[in-house]
């Protein structure tokens, strides 16, 4: 699988018992919570968008595509890379592969918007999140 942009982050989590549903699989809202929280995780390691923070990012676009069946137990491994950056937006994919096996489960994407709190409107995206994008 090709998936565009530069890698800039990789997570490792557990699927949960608790995260299966009624079909013995993997609820199709896991594999969102795993990419955010692999985004989330990566923001905070470039010290960016703390709730406290008065800017951070927003998520105005996402989607996944469900590749394979994610059973527990299971431990996933989510890759995250920066795309296109725009004047306040960045591109962002995931992939979502077994750790074990390096089989892809799924692919992520996030249009990621940053964002005023007080404002309630756009802002610039920081240099440091531009600096990562695909060029």
């Amino acid at each position: 699988m090709s998936v565009p942009g530069n890698h800039v982050s990789t997570l490792t989590m557990a699927l949960r018992w608790g995260d299966m549903d009624a079909y013995g699989h993997a609820n199709n809202t896991v594999y969102f919570r795993f990419f955010e929280e692999a985004r989330i995780v990566w923001l905070s390691s470039l010290e960016l968008g703390a709730p406290e923070e008065p800017t951070g990012p927003v998520i105005i676009k996402t989607s996944a595509t469900f590749l394979k069946e994610l059973t527990h137990p299971a431990t996933v491994v989510v890759k995250t890379f920066a795309d296109k950056a725009g004047n306040t937006s960045l591109d962002t994919y995931h992939l979502l592969e077994d750790a074990e096996t390096g089989e892809i489960y799924a692919e992520g994407y996030a249009k990621i918007v940053w964002f005023d709190r007080k404002t309630r409107k756009s802002a610039p995206l920081p240099d440091t999140l531009r600096a990562l994008a695909a060029r």
